[in-house]
């Protein structure tokens, strides 16, 4: 029996078991949609109108698996293997590439990758890996048609800003450019907030704008060779602020208070509460 799209039965799907057979369907779908039978707005979609959803779809599966909800995660993955697809089906009805070709291109470079599993090399830790892989990518680099000549290339600069900074740590550190104990980075650090201070007090706003960059990136340093990840840290600091700035709202509205009208020193008792509830 073969799934029908002209009259399709739900049930059936369930009980497909191959992925194979399943991401088949998903093509036939996507075509469809894409099709003078499908919808309009996928139809007038293109891989440009298409940038923003990618990049939410990638946010809201981090978020998925940082609520550790797994049929969220499940869903969410959904969602963005159909931002690929879609993608694939654009790129095919323009002749520039198929989705075969989107699959072997990461196959290829899986195997290229990976030579400790799939051929005779062999390393012995995680670190090795990393620095045979940046030697693989400057090979790759130099047969792209692309212009990629740096160990930088490749790194998106859509990505969140401390993400971005970590990434371009990381990179460098493959190729032995980086302090050697965090004690080092936490100095780098006092260092960067004095130079600030000082651009303040001078009221160079310019010069406040680099050093306050200086002062995040060498905090960005700190956090990576404590092995924390600065970029989630920020985030759970907003979630954490928000709900207590939540918890302050309903109190002063418990208390019979406009919370807007509320003095500084009474907000700051609200926040101490908050706190505790939390």
């Amino acid at each position: 029996m073969k799934f029908d799209l002209d009259s399709p039965d739900l049930e059936f799907l369930d009980t497909i078991k191959e992925p194979e057979k399943l991401f088949v369907i998903l093509l036939e779908t996507m075509k469809r949609l894409r099709s003078e039978k499908g919808c309009q707005w996928d139809r007038e979609q293109d891989h440009s109108s298409l940038k923003k959803s990618l990049i939410e779809e990638a946010y809201e599966t981090v978020e998925s698996i940082d609520s550790g909800d797994e049929n969220e995660l499940k869903e969410e993955l959904g969602d963005l293997l159909l931002q690929v697809v879609f993608h694939g089906q654009i790129a095919e009805e323009d002749d520039s590439f198929t989705h075969s070709d989107i699959i072997k291109a990461i196959i290829k470079k899986l195997f290229r990758r990976h030579p400790h599993v799939f051929s005779d090399s062999s390393v012995v830790s995680s670190k090795e890996i990393l620095e045979n892989w940046e030697d693989i990518k400057r090979e790759e680099r130099k047969n792209s048609k692309k212009e990629r000549d740096s160990i930088f290339s490749g790194i998106p600069r859509s990505l969140p800003s401390l993400h971005y900074a970590y990434e371009i740590q990381n990179r460098a550190s493959r190729l032995g450019f980086d302090w050697k104990k965090a004690e080092d980075v936490y100095k780098k650090i006092t260092e960067e907030m004095a130079e600030l201070k000082k651009e303040v007090e001078k009221g160079r706003k310019e010069a406040v704008n680099r050093e306050l960059g200086d002062l995040l990136f060498s905090i960005v340093n700190y956090g990576r060779h404590l092995g924390v990840d600065t970029e989630k840290s920020m985030k759970g600091t907003s979630r954490r602020f928000i709900e207590r700035f939540k918890i302050m709202e309903e109190l002063a509205n418990q208390e019979g208070k406009d919370f807007k009208k509320t003095t500084l020193e009474e907000k700051d008792k609200l926040w101490e509460k908050a706190k505790k509830k939390l």
